[in-house]
């Protein structure tokens, strides 16, 4: 907080001069920036692998959310990112079990948020379905991730098995 004596002392005309028009500028520049960061994307389709960024996106979403319920033991987000069929075959209670592991371990996969993930083949388009599997290639231990979407107006969860695994135990990387 700052004294009456100190605000008294720096209102004069001429200090703040500088600072407002730094203020105006930065202003002016915030205002555009959005403009730019919302230009249009193409829209997706189940025919398109995303692009790299994209296909990060949705690995790290994924690994967020499981983080996210295993630390609150809510898995209802996860289930909620899922496509019909999988909500259908999947409850939380079920969803809950599948991750019991992860859990017992203590793995943090709020670490793998700041990774790239390597893939052990490239993604590729299954049965109409995107499939992604590979590792956070973290040390002691690296997470390993098989990923299954389904296209319905984006692409939603199929399948999914996460683990963690030593280092060591690893493919080579590609």
């Amino acid at each position: 907080m700052v004294s009456r004596s100190h605000q008294s002392q720096s209102s004069g005309p001429g200090l703040h001069a500088p600072a407002r028009l730094l203020l105006a500028a930065l202003l002016a520049a915030a205002a555009a920036g959005p403009a730019l960061a919302q230009a249009p994307r193409p829209a997706a389709s189940v025919n398109a692998i995303p692009d790299q960024a994209g296909l990060a996106r949705l690995v790290w979403s994924m690994m967020a959310a499981v983080d996210h319920a295993n630390k609150t033991g809510n898995y209802s987000v996860l289930r909620g990112l899922g496509s019909p069929d999988f909500q259908a075959s999947n409850g939380a209670p079920a969803l809950s079990r599948v991750f019991a592991s992860l859990r017992e371990q203590g793995i943090n996969l709020n670490d793998t948020l700041s990774i790239e993930p390597v893939y052990e083949f490239p993604p590729a388009l299954e049965g109409g379905m995107l499939r992604l599997r590979g590792a956070f290639r973290m040390r002691p231990r690296a997470v390993q991730f098989d990923l299954l979407f389904q296209w319905n107006q984006g692409w939603m969860l199929q399948g999914i098995a996460v683990r963690a695994v030593p280092f060591s135990n690893l493919p080579p990387a590609r």
